[in-house]
């Protein structure tokens, strides 16, 4: 019996096993405590300018950020690129949380196979990491048929989330494996499912599919039109977060810590002004929240393209009020501490 074979012997057992060990066994996962507030990269290339930025917390040199980044399936041939990326986070104190991805074709993200998934864990398991712990979130917004090959299966994507977390945890290389976050804001209709209506989904096809999660992964963005003030409370604002670690509890009975992986304002006639005291007052008052291990909001550097708006940095690499407004944030508390 080859080695895949005998990998995939040992899933199928351990996913008899796991739901009961869950109960039983559960322990908080303990990440290297750091800043909250971090950023949302798109490339390793730009790690430089993420340290620069993480550099205006003052309140301890000694910090450590989080970086949330994407790895394709086209990126597994990049090796040295990506080693590089991890050897420097460790020298400059970031802890990446690695979002994996497929490839982009006809219009949409392709759905993993197996291979897929094999590979890029695979991958990211020879590497030499910043943290023992290594963070990684399975896809994508996949409420969103163009994350997802064109189509919407809950069923498909809890199938595919459980053999990842047991294939990740087969490595025993200390993955701790983050879902997918929803769009909150996705209404019901031929190409997007109402969250929550997906996570019905997802538990009706698998319903001990939580027990495979070690932290939740939220995009909690202030909606409507990413232009909502941060004091407003609902299911698709800053505190989107809130409903779904109720749903999960309600679920399953667990009681799981967050990492925000994307949020923030676009910036516009209507937020401009307002963008230093949003980030603060969310900073104080929603991601101090014990529960919420991180928050990176998107983006470092959308400039050019269609997330120019958040961007932190525009198309020249100059600062954006989006970092101005950020700098606020990241100075209102000193989390960690």
């Amino acid at each position: 019996m080859n080695y895949l074979w005998k990998k995939l012997l040992f899933i199928a057992l351990l996913s008899l096993w796991l739901p009961v060990a869950s109960l039983v066994m559960a322990v908080p996962v303990q990440a290297a405590e750091g800043q909250v507030l971090g950023v949302h990269i798109l490339h390793p290339s730009e790690l430089d300018a993420a340290d620069e930025l993480f550099q205006l917390d003052k309140a301890d040199p000694n910090q450590w950020h989080y970086v949330t980044i994407p790895l394709s399936l086209n990126d597994l041939e990049k090796n040295d690129e990506w080693q590089r990326f991890f050897t420097e986070a460790k020298r400059r104190q970031i802890i990446p949380l690695v979002r994996l991805t497929t490839r982009f074709e006809d219009g949409a993200w392709v759905a993993p196979s197996r291979r897929d998934i094999t590979k890029l864990v695979s991958f990211l398991s020879k590497l030499d990491w910043p943290t023992d712990q290594r963070h990684i979130i399975v896809f994508n917004e996949v409420n969103h048929s163009k994350e997802w090959g064109n189509h919407l299966s809950p069923a498909e994507y809890a199938e595919v989330l459980r053999f990842t977390a047991q294939w990740a945890k087969t490595e025993n290389k200390g993955f701790v494996v983050m879902p997918a976050a929803m769009d909150l804001a996705a209404p019901n209709g031929k190409q997007t499912m109402e969250a929550f209506t997906y996570l019905d989904g997802m538990v009706a096809a698998d319903p001990e599919i939580f027990s495979v999660v070690d932290i939740w992964n939220s995009h909690s963005y202030p909606n409507p039109g990413f232009s909502a003030a941060p004091t407003r409370v609902a299911q698709n604002s800053l505190r989107g977060f809130e409903y779904e670690l109720k749903y999960v509890k309600a679920k399953s009975g667990r009681d799981l810590e967050v990492f925000i992986t994307e949020t923030g304002w676009v910036e516009n006639a209507a937020t401009r002004r307002w963008l230093e005291s949003y980030y603060r007052y969310a900073a104080q008052h929603i991601w101090s929240d014990p529960r919420v291990k991180g928050v990176t909001p998107f983006v470092l550097k959308g400039d050019p393209g269609p997330f120019s708006a958040f961007s932190l940095l525009d198309r020249n690499n100059q600062p954006t009020r989006q970092y101005s407004a950020f700098k606020t944030a990241l100075q209102a508390v000193p989390f960690g501490s």
